[in-house]
C-alpha cells in the first residue's frame, strides 16, 4: 500500500533493544538512516563504510546533531564497521566481526553501491559495479543469514528486515536478456557504464525477489529512492558521460525534475525496513508503490538462476 505521507520522526517504531547495519553509511541516503534510526532508541547501529575516518567522522557528527535539539538520539551507540564490498575478503572479516559481537540483527540495510563506473574489475575479478553491487551484498547477506534466522527466533513476534538498495536504472539493463551471465566475470568493454550499472541492479531487485521466497522468515524487499543529492548521483556528473547519455539516465531514475535531500529519498527505504505493508520480495518505487518493475525483475526462473549462480561463486566463503 503506498504510503506517500511516511515521515521518519512520526512513523518509525519504537526501536528499542534492536540492532541495525546499514551500509555504505558515512555519507548520503545511509547516512540518514542511520540519524532516523538513532532517534527511536535501538540498541545498536553499526554503521558500515570502506573509510575508517568519514565513518567515525559521521557517527560524531550525528550524535552531536541529535544530542542538541535533533529529536534525541545523541545517545544511541553508533558502531563503525570496515566493510570494503569491491573485497569478498574484507565483507567476510566485516561479517564475522558482527556475528561476533551482536547477539541479534533485525535490520541489514544494503544500501552502498557504485554508479557507471569506467571498465574494471572488483578484488576478486568480477565487473566492478555487478561485484560491488550484487555480489559483495550477497556474500554479506550469505554470512549474516545465521544472526538474522536466530533474531527471527527470538521474538513473540519478529520482525527482521533485509532492505536493498536498487533503482529504476534496472530497467537500462540489456533489454530482454537482462543478465548475462558470461559477462559479469569481465571488465565486459563492449557494454557500455550504463548498461553495466542496469546490470547490477536489476540483479539487487532479484536477489531481494529470491531472498524473500528462501527464507520466509525474513522480510525482504528492494527500493529505488528517486534521483539524491548524494556522491553517487554526483559521480555520474564527474565521468566521462555524455550529457546526452546523462539525461536518460536520470529520466529513467527519476520521478520528479528536483533532486531530493538524502533525508526526503531515505523515506522509501526506512518505510520498507519498519512498515507492515510491505510485501516481502517486492520492488517498490517512491514510498511503498510496487509492482513498477521490468518483465526481467519479475521473473522467477530468473531470479533463481542468479541465486544458484552466485550461490555457486561463494560457496568457498564458509557461514
Amino acid at each position: 500500500m503506498p504510503s506517500p505521507t511516511f515521515a521518519p520522526g512520526r512513523d518509525l517504531p519504537d526501536l528499542k533493544g534492536k540492532v541495525i547495519c546499514v551500509t555504505g553509511a558515512n555519507i548520503g541516503l545511509g547516512k540518514a538512516c542511520v540519524k532516523h534510526y538513532a532517534r527511536h532508541g535501538p540498541a545498536k547501529i553499526w554503521l558500515a563504510a570502506r573509510n575508517a575516518e568519514k565513518a567515525k567522522a559521521a557517527i560524531a557528527e550525528i550524535q552531536e546533531e541529535l544530542g542538541h535539539g535533533g529529536g534525541g538520539g545523541g545517545e544511541t551507540p553508533i558502531e563503525f564497521l570496515e566493510l570494503n564490498l569491491a573485497s569478498l575478503a574484507t565483507v567476510q572479516k566485516a561479517a564475522q566481526r558482527l556475528r561476533a559481537e551482536s547477539p541479534r540483527l533485525d535490520i541489514l540495510m544494503l544500501n552502498a553501491g557504485v554508479m557507471c563506473n569506467p571498465p574494471g574489475l572488483t578484488a576478486d575479478g568480477y565487473e566492478l559495479q555487478f561485484g560491488t553491487n550484487h555480489v559483495g551484498h550477497a556474500l554479506l547477506t550469505k554470512l549474516l543469514l545465521p544472526l538474522l534466522l536466530k533474531t527471527a527466533e527470538l521474538d513473540d513476534k519478529p520482525d527482521v528486515r533485509v532492505v536493498v538498495m536498487s533503482s529504476e536504472g534496472h530497467k537500462l539493463a540489456l533489454p530482454k536478456v537482462g543478465l548475462d551471465l558470461d559477462l559479469l566475470k569481465s571488465e565486459t568493454m563492449n557494454v557500455s557504464s550504463v548498461r553495466r550499472y542496469g546490470v547490477s541492479k536489476l540483479a539487487n531487485v532479484l536477489f531481494a525477489r529470491e531472498l524473500a521466497k528462501r527464507f520466509p522468515q525474513i522480510t525482504a524487499a528492494a527500493v529505488h529512492p528517486g534521483m539524491v543529492t548524494t556522491n553517487l548521483a554526483h559521480s555520474m556528473a564527474d565521468s566521462y558521460l555524455s550529457l546526452a547519455v546523462q539525461i536518460k539516465i536520470m529520466t529513467v531514475l527519476s520521478y520528479t525534475p528536483f533532486f531530493q535531500t538524502p533525508d526526503h529519498g531515505a523515506k522509501n527505504q526506512l518505510w520498507a525496513s519498519v512498515s507492515r505493508d510491505v510485501v516481502s520480495g517486492e520492488y517498490y518505487t517512491g514510498v511503498g508503490k510496487g509492482g513498477t518493475q521490468s518483465a526481467v525483475a519479475k521473473d522467477d526462473d530468473f531470479a533463481r538462476r542468479l541465486w544458484e549462480w552466485t550461490e555457486a561463486e561463494l560457496a568457498r566463503f564458509e557461514v
